[in-house]
């Protein structure tokens, strides 16, 4: 059994005695029972409370989990002893009654140098009482979504997870919903998931509020001032987060980008924010019709201008929709609405950013110039699979192999390769500048553009672990045999969660060019797929040289 230090000791027998008798006991609730515990919200776990019988208040609460051992409730009591959480002044009781015998015991054991009697009792009413009072709260709370539109607001929600609208629009890139519902004449939706990150949809009440926070957000760069302009938005919300019994073997500081997940491990969250009332993680329901009709809208006009809203493209749009709903009150309403592109908006919100940029352009940290000195000139590229057979195949039987860093799931039709084929000699020059670069960290598609000639292309990259990028490949945005070969590539590294491979193959000149056998393959290389929000590059732009 753990004893008290003697300085803690001496510092407890410090502390005034006062008659009076406390109670203390741990119990197992759910952790969202009580919201001002702070507490893993992940899982259930026990909650230990210390209350004054005299005084009839609570001196400390904490929330633990299920298995932790009976230190915890006195480290719970200390608190309740020198920091009490109510207007309650520092000091030591001279009884404690608990109804559970082991928890005397251990409390005998430990406490026996403070003067403090420690009774067993088969009841204790006043710890009754506050846990039946927090359990009529957690009964009373409201559910996240009213009862009426709870089932088909998030079949709404996981439409739009589907459709990603953050795959085609930017942040800046703002929607407009013009509905008049329940006192709210248009919405301006600006989508969130670009960096891979957080995904969701804001729906902004005015234009007003969605720009304060943008200039807010690049003016203030310190956390406090950030978290205060997140609380000036005056906005409804869907955002999407893993479900959180699904990741609990898993490392916190682990970066999982949520859509490489299965559909079955979303969850849609729903919520209000505004300047006076916060974040409330609840809709009741006219909040909740009116995301009804915001969420099928955005999706109609997704559906309907899908040829339209590509990639760094935000034309002017605009379509009218009739949207059935049953109201509150149970009246069916077809409600009519507008949807359209704001580009000017678009574009003022983007110069705020870039403006800020050239205000700042001192203190920035210099980005990773992009270099196409490491991949030898005219090898063949190509984008591919190689089945699971193969891969174990080629991990023992080249001249290199980088292994994952961790388990890549055998799923889908094989692992998604870069094949790089070249010369012997130009293929081992490739494979030794990548180990003194430390290895490969991972394979990145970048948008990129040529002004003079009007053209996009799709730039590969490859990342080593000293963090230089190197240009592997440009390939043109609208070829539609690179189009079928990208949007093949996306859904394998999606079923691997992210990861992928580079093959470095000999026999350019060779009856094998374009299809490298397995006596070709020199290299296995096998890494993460990198968002190409995650390098932080955005468009890169061809820039002419100088005569």
């Amino acid at each position: 059994m753990a004893r008290l230090n003697h300085s803690t000791l001496r510092r407890l027998q410090n502390l005034p005695q006062i008659p009076s008798v406390w109670e203390g006991d741990r119990r197992p609730m759910a952790t969202d029972t009580n919201p001002s515990i702070d507490a893993d919200s992940e899982a259930p776990g026990e909650c230990i409370i210390w209350v004054d019988g005299s005084q009839g208040m609570v001196r400390a609460m904490d929330m633990v989990p299920t298995d932790m051992g009976p230190e915890a409730i006195v480290r719970t009591l200390l608190r309740a002893m020198e920091h009490p959480q109510s207007p309650a002044p520092v000091a030591r009781p001279q009884k404690i009654v608990v109804k559970d015998r082991e928890i005397q015991f251990f409390l005998r054991g430990v406490l026996q140098d403070l003067e403090i009697v420690i009774e067993y009792v088969p009841d204790l009413p006043l710890i009754d009482e506050i846990f039946r009072g927090l359990q009529e709260v957690a009964e009373s709370r409201p559910p996240q979504l009213p009862l009426q539109y709870a089932e088909i607001v998030t079949e709404k929600a996981y439409q739009i997870w589907k459709d990603a609208p953050w795959e085609r629009l930017g942040e800046h890139q703002i929607i407009s919903i013009e509905l008049n519902l329940f006192g709210i004449d248009t919405l301006y939706i600006s989508t969130l998931g670009k960096l891979g990150m957080d995904y969701g949809v804001l729906m902004y009440r005015s234009l007003d509020s969605l720009k304060r926070f943008r200039e807010r957000v690049v003016k203030n760069k310190s956390y406090d001032n950030l978290e205060e302009a997140f609380l000036t938005q005056d906005c409804l919300f869907v955002t999407f987060d893993r479900e959180d019994d699904l990741d609990e073997d898993e490392d916190e500081d682990d970066f999982i980008n949520l859509a490489s997940l299965p559909l079955s491990e979303i969850q849609p969250n729903f919520g209000n924010l505004h300047p006076l009332e916060g974040l409330r993680s609840i809709l009741y329901d006219e909040e909740a019709a009116v995301v009804l009709v915001a969420l099928e809208a955005l999706h109609r006009f997704l559906r309907d201008n899908s040829q339209k809203l590509v990639r760094y493209q935000f034309p002017s749009l605009n379509r009218r929709y009739r949207i059935p709903i049953n109201l509150p009150d149970g009246e069916k309403k077809q409600v009519s609405v507008k949807v359209e592109t704001l580009p000017d908006i678009a574009d003022e919100l983007a110069a705020m950013t870039s403006d800020d940029e050239s205000e700042d352009e001192e203190l920035e940290v210099e980005v990773p110039r992009l270099r196409d000195d490491l991949v030898p000139p005219k090898s063949f590229l190509s984008l591919g699979v190689v089945p699971w057979e193969t891969a174990k195949y080629l991990r023992s039987n080249t001249q290199f192999h980088q292994a994952a860093e961790g388990e890549i799931p055998e799923v889908g039709d094989g692992l998604p390769v870069v094949v790089i084929q070249t010369s012997k000699p130009k293929a081992e020059l490739l494979i030794r500048s990548l180990q003194e670069a430390g290895g490969l960290e991972g394979i990145c598609f970048n948008p990129g553009e040529d002004p003079m000639a009007g053209r996009n292309y799709d730039l590969g990259i490859l990342k080593t672990e000293d963090g230089d990028l190197h240009l592997f490949g440009e390939f043109i945005e609208d070829d539609p045999v690179h189009q079928e070969a990208r949007k093949k590539w996306e859904q394998r590294c999606k079923k691997t969660k992210g990861w992928c491979g580079l093959i470095i193959a000999m026999g350019l000149t060779g009856a094998s060019r374009g299809q490298p056998q397995f006596k070709d393959m020199m290299a296995l290389l096998e890494v993460r797929s990198i968002p190409s929000q995650e390098l932080g590059l955005g468009p890169l732009q061809l820039i002419p040289a100088p005569f």
